[in-house]
């Protein structure tokens, strides 16, 4: 038999087996006219370049495409830390490259993984989605992709039950890898036993196989680079688009010269995730420190996050945070809550060398 034929992506150095575009034109060219996919699978299957590959394959038959970013670790088009809700309207040819996008709603979790947090990581997956729902995005007639983290085991596959039993999906991918003990369960896997979803599609494709690992390279970064290529290609968008910056040190530079916002300390609560800070370590702790800007005044349950933003220093007694952030000033106005989490600001940035950073001055004022 002759081996299954490959079909390159436009990406120059990404091949998309045959199985994989079979999938995503059977989601994007099915009968069900805005799909709502459900991307799940093991640690280094593919999921995330699936799923932009779905994306580009339903942005050939509609305008706009919703994506549900779910992976807090390794996220598409938010910094990391983020759970989002993003609109996509055009087709990004090269999957290897970071894509940053303002999404229309995210939370700011935090954390790479949900594991110090379940509880709210689904009620925030939830208020996402029904925002999809309740809103004008439904009403325009967006396909949904859901992309999902790659914790199936223990309390991460609870999570995917929890998250598949809430959401009203008609296709559920499974990538697979050769290894059986590392995949989901076979089926609907979400459902008890005897349940029936007939208004759900399976569809089952496997990883790409050792022959195209090397092609598949880029992808297969270390998960803590990748990161921080995404939060340094996120800060980047605080200078203007024909800034010459190509380097890691040029970036750190513009940064150490950067003026930043000045946020008045009044005006802003200070709430840290999944750990107790004193009172009297507060701005010792935010210092240096990447924190989500965040309005509340719409819902203090669940405060919208409208960026992140570098706490470059602080001033206790003129009241002051000084703040480096992409957000515009109009909307810097109404953050009235800065949460603070575990994403850090990349290490290749503070040890640039010839460049002294400001934010390893040591220059806190005790609250005392």
């Amino acid at each position: 038999m002759a081996a299954a034929e490959e079909t390159e992506s436009p990406s120059p150095k990404i091949f998309i087996p045959n199985d994989w575009s079979t999938a995503a034109n059977l989601i994007a060219c099915g009968s069900v006219s805005f799909p709502i996919a459900f991307v799940c699978g093991p640690k280094n299957s593919g999921k995330t370049t699936f799923s932009r590959h779905l994306v580009n394959v339903l942005l050939q038959r509609h305008k706009r495409v919703a994506f549900l970013d779910t992976d807090v670790g390794q996220t598409e088009f938010t910094p990391p830390g983020l759970l989002a809700l993003t609109v996509i309207d055009k087709i990004t040819p090269d999957l290897t490259i970071p894509c940053v996008k303002t999404p229309a709603r995210c939370f700011f979790f935090g954390d790479i993984s949900s594991k110090r947090d379940p509880a709210m990581y689904l009620t925030y997956i939830k208020a996402l989605y029904d925002h999809y729902m309740e809103t004008e995005i439904q009403g325009a007639g967006l396909p949904l992709v859901i992309n999902t983290p790659s914790w199936v085991k223990g309390i991460g596959y609870e999570i995917l039950v929890e998250m598949l039993r809430y959401i009203s999906v008609t296709h559920v991918v499974k990538l697979q890898r050769s290894v059986l003990a590392r995949n989901l369960p076979d089926g609907a896997f979400w459902l008890d036993e005897g349940d029936g979803d007939a208004a759900t599609t399976v569809i089952e494709i496997n990883a790409p196989s050792q022959n195209h690992i090397t092609s598949m390279a880029p992808m297969r970064k270390d998960a803590r680079l990748l990161r921080d290529l995404r939060l340094m290609a996120y800060f980047r968008q605080c200078f203007p688009s024909d800034t010459i910056i190509s380097t890691i040190k040029e970036l750190s530079h513009a940064f150490a010269s950067h003026p930043p916002y000045e946020i008045p300390i009044s005006s802003s609560k200070i709430k840290h995730l999944h750990c107790q800070v004193a009172t009297t370590e507060t701005f010792y702790s935010l210092n240096a420190s990447i924190v989500g800007l965040a309005i509340s005044s719409v819902s203090k349950q669940l405060p919208q996050c409208v960026g992140l933003g570098i706490v470059r220093a602080i001033d206790t007694f003129k009241g002051l945070l000084y703040v480096i952030t992409p957000v515009p000033p109009q909307i810097l106005e109404d953050v009235d809550l800065l949460l603070q989490g575990f994403i850090q600001i990349p290490t290749s940035l503070l040890q640039v060398q010839g460049c002294i950073s400001p934010y390893l001055s040591a220059n806190v004022l005790s609250t005392n």
